[in-house]
């Protein structure tokens, strides 16, 4: 057991590697740089800029620390001491401080719809496979198949044109009512903030549906066929008990696997999702670090949510391991 975990351990400690890696080589092949974002800005509002001025601004953004070999050395020493460097979309302001002010939307919107989703999901599956051949089944498979197949933002955009353009009944776009409610830990900030997160988390909610519900429902169909199944269904055990302590306990075994998998592709859509809904989240702030050559904030966001698929990965694969010892004794 041991054995495994160190496996496990050190897997993931080479895919952070390579990821800080990919982090760190990514933007600087994107065309410009964020040095001349800022002189630019600069000489917008108070014209000519002086020499020891770029200078200054080189030293202070880390884009003066010698070839991209020292560069790297230097990006992985700041990472591990916190030292993220001067963020250019939101100059002065530190890459740390401007994440941890949008990471609270993001986390909120996608934690909760991607753990809702995941039982829902589940649910239906497990009531499809179970059903097979009923009506039920007939309806959800392919709808769940069709859903799977829609893109995030086109749903986004269905659902703003129906709830909120055509009934009005949610806000199109934003946090919160900024108008009328401050931020702040009260009812009138929460309850304006779920309000206008509603529509953004039902898009995500409904477009990765399709991702687990007919896997489910298939694990479901194939594990129902076990002998175990046929001999607990010959010992006269209820219905309820064989579907649920039976049937959906080892049918769930590859869903658990796959979630971790999941947790990137509904990342990779909020994504999308808070540009269309113009969401105060890591998603808003990433397109303004992109347009804005901002390779702190772009390396930041990045590896939040590389360090967050990882982590989310490896405590499936800890977890899994001890659900299903058999995954142990293969590796």
């Amino acid at each position: 057991m041991m054995r495994f975990y160190l496996k496990k351990i050190g897997f993931y400690l080479v895919a952070l590697f390579a990821a800080l890696t990919l982090n760190f080589a990514i933007p600087r092949l994107m065309p410009g740089d964020p040095v001349s974002a800022v002189l630019t800005r600069l000489a917008s509002r108070g014209g000519t800029v002086a020499p020891e001025t770029r200078e200054a601004i080189t030293a202070m953004l880390g884009q003066g620390g010698g070839n991209i070999f020292q560069q790297y050395i230097d990006y992985l020493k700041n990472i591990f001491t916190g030292n993220w460097g001067v963020s250019v979309t939101y100059f002065p302001n530190q890459v740390t401080t401007s994440i941890a002010s949008a990471l609270p939307w993001t986390i909120c919107l996608v934690g909760t719809t991607t753990i809702i989703s995941f039982f829902v999901q589940q649910a239906l599956g497990i009531w499809a496979g179970w059903r097979r051949g009923g009506a039920f089944d007939n309806i959800i498979s392919p709808v769940s198949t069709i859903f799977q197949a829609v893109p995030y933002f086109w749903l986004a955009l269905i659902f703003i044109w129906v709830f909120a353009r055509t009934l009005h009944w949610f806000p199109q776009s934003g946090g919160y009512n900024y108008r009328e409610v401050v931020p702040g830990f009260t009812w009138e900030f929460f309850s304006s903030a779920v309000k206008y997160a509603i529509l953004p988390a039902l898009t995500i909610l409904v477009s990765s549906l399709g991702m687990g519900v007919v896997g489910m429902r298939n694990m479901m169909v194939s594990t129902l066929s076990e002998d175990y199944i046929v001999t607990a269904e010959a010992k006269g055990l209820s219905p309820k008990r064989i579907m649920m302590c039976y049937a959906a306990r080892n049918a769930v075994l590859p869903s658990i696997s796959g979630f971790g998998t999941s947790i990137g592709a509904v990342v990779g859509g909020s994504l999308l999702t808070e540009q269309v809904f113009s969401y105060p989240g890591v998603g808003q702030m990433l397109l303004q670090a992109v347009t804005s050559n901002d390779y702190a904030l772009m390396q930041g966001i990045f590896l939040i949510i590389t360090v967050t698929v990882l982590v989310v990965n490896f405590i499936i694969d800890l977890l899994y391991g001890i659900i299903d010892p058999r995954t142990r004794q293969q590796d």
